[in-house]
């Protein structure tokens, strides 16, 4: 029975243990990003990121995925999110599905530190946010990246969804 398991056949991946601190970061000012799993490591099924976010902080404008479904676990903190017309707001221990083709965004709606476990499928969005690193804080290179991950962003959203809910 070598390889297998319960009869099904053996895993191509190597176990994969991922340390809280472990991963390279970067930091928008309202948005931190940890990479933890990348795409390439699940076959590209799927990757990890954690973010976090300061208190009464909007994460990003309105924007929507063409590719990509997001699942948010939220870790600490209040999250708050504006999914399609429907405003919600999630404690510790809930998850939240951004389905791709969805105009979303999101936001830390308290007065803590917030912190979630996003899991972006399939794979390689992880990157989108290793390219906007080396492009920071130029928004105006941001359109070949945005064509590069089918990614609508909104930016004169803003000042309303900070005014709308309070946020920085």
């Amino acid at each position: 029975m070598s390889g297998t398991f319960s009869g099904q056949a053996a895993s191509p991946f190597a176990p994969l243990l991922i340390p809280f601190a472990s991963g390279e970061t970067f930091h928008t000012g309202r948005l931190g990003i940890q990479w933890k799993i990348d795409g390439a490591q699940t076959g590209g099924r799927f990757s990890v990121v954690h973010h976090q976010l300061p208190p009464r902080t909007l994460a990003a404008p309105l924007h929507r995925h063409h590719r990509e479904d997001e699942h948010s676990y939220v870790l600490t903190g209040m999250f708050g999110a504006l999914l399609g017309d429907h405003v919600v707001t999630a404690e510790p221990g809930t998850w939240v599905f951004k389905p791709r083709e969805q105009w979303h965004t999101f936001w830390n709606s308290g007065d803590t530190p917030c912190e979630i476990i996003e899991v972006i499928s399939p794979g390689g969005f992880e990157d989108y946010f290793r390219e906007l690193r080396a492009i920071w804080p130029d928004r105006s290179k941001a359109g070949p990246l945005l064509t590069k991950y089918e990614l609508d962003m909104d930016y004169d959203s803003v000042p309303g969804l900070c005014a709308r809910f309070r946020l920085i």
